[in-house]
């Protein structure tokens, strides 16, 4: 399954009992649609991700990068410690596509533009 949504807040890397590490993180999904009475709804879905490949990638995945994510979902259910049933939808990350638009992605545009602002001051003509 493919998903394309934005982080909701920056990656974190975990170390198993076993001593595997992975990486969590949140991604919201928006849709809209029209209904029956032509009203535009919104709706978005939430994922709690995990991958597993590298810890690496946690530097790059911070709030509202806008990914693309390769994997597979399950659904869980519990109940809280107030005694309310809840659940929620896991996407267990297989390939991570990384479109921009984080604090970090801002960073680097914002470092470009300097360089590049600089460096057509300083030209002869």
């Amino acid at each position: 399954m493919n998903i394309t949504g934005r982080l909701t807040r920056d990656a974190e890397v975990r170390t198993t009992s076993q001593q595997k590490q992975v990486v969590n993180f949140s991604v919201a999904i928006n849709d809209s649609y029209r209904n029956k009475q032509g009203e535009r709804i919104e709706q978005t879905t939430y994922f709690d991700c995990s991958y597993w490949i590298t810890p690496n990638v946690a530097k790059i995945l911070t709030k509202g990068s806008l990914v693309e994510l390769s994997g597979r979902v399950t659904a869980r259910a519990w109940t809280g410690n107030d005694g309310e049933a809840h659940a929620g939808l896991n996407f267990h990350t297989s390939q991570i596509k990384l479109h921009g638009g984080g604090k970090k992605s801002e960073t680097v545009q914002a470092t470009v533009e300097t360089a590049t602002k600089k460096t057509e001051d300083d030209l002869p003509f």
